[in-house]
């Protein structure tokens, strides 16, 4: 399978994965990474894809004239912001079947949990702030749709989140992608962004764990 190809590749080897979607053309470079960042947001099953360091490497290719820097916003913002829409309607009309089927491995309790207490802490609010989260920025949509949030509500937050966190991350690569000490170790800063985005979820997960067993033993 093409998509499931392209993940395997893009968490071995950003760059090389990357020139591989810009030598086969235009259309499959932008088209790729506009699916991976639409899933990601968008489609509740897939919260692990890399769309932090995608956007990082794809920054770092249009500062070397590989994609032109605006058409590449373009697409991320457009992927961004389709995606959690598309995620809410899922969880509006969908929601509650989805998670009493118990098929969605990556919905355990501790996520949803951590998830639900982010939005009712941060209310309309969560849509946006939950953008910079892995797991959270795909749960959170999903979760305010199947609540009945206001869709005028969400779409406001939607956009501006959507907007604001792929415009970061894409021209982090673009003006810092470049320095020899990161282009020396590309590899390391992926895996460092990528782990610092996870941390957040990882502490979460601890918690949560640790936090059962005490109330357990009470």
């Amino acid at each position: 399978m093409p998509f499931i190809n392209a993940i395997a590749e893009l968490l071995r080897d950003p760059r090389t994965a990357i020139a591989g979607w810009i030598a086969a053309g235009p259309l499959v470079a932008y088209g790729f990474i506009f699916l991976i960042i639409f899933v990601e947001t968008g489609v509740v099953f897939f919260p692990f894809l890399p769309g932090d360091s995608l956007l990082f490497a794809s920054g770092f290719f249009a500062s070397t004239g590989e994609f032109n820097i605006f058409a590449l916003l373009g697409v991320a913002w457009a992927a961004a912001i389709l995606g959690d829409q598309c995620n809410f309607m899922i969880g509006h009309f969908f929601g509650s079947k989805i998670i009493a089927s118990g098929k969605v491995k990556a919905m355990t309790p501790e996520r949803m949990a951590k998830s639900e207490a982010f939005l009712d802490k941060w209310g309309k609010l969560a849509i946006f702030l939950g953008r910079f989260f892995p797991f959270i920025r795909t749960f959170v949509p999903f979760i305010a749709g199947m609540g009945g949030m206001k869709w005028h509500h969400f779409v406001a937050f939607n956009i501006l989140g959507g907007i604001t966190w792929s415009t970061i991350f894409t021209l982090l690569g673009y003006f810092f992608g470049g320095i020899p000490a990161v282009q020396e170790h590309f590899e390391l800063v992926i895996v460092g962004i990528i782990l610092v985005s996870v941390i957040p979820a990882a502490v979460g997960a601890i918690k949560a764990k640790f936090g059962k067993k005490e109330q357990a033993a009470e």
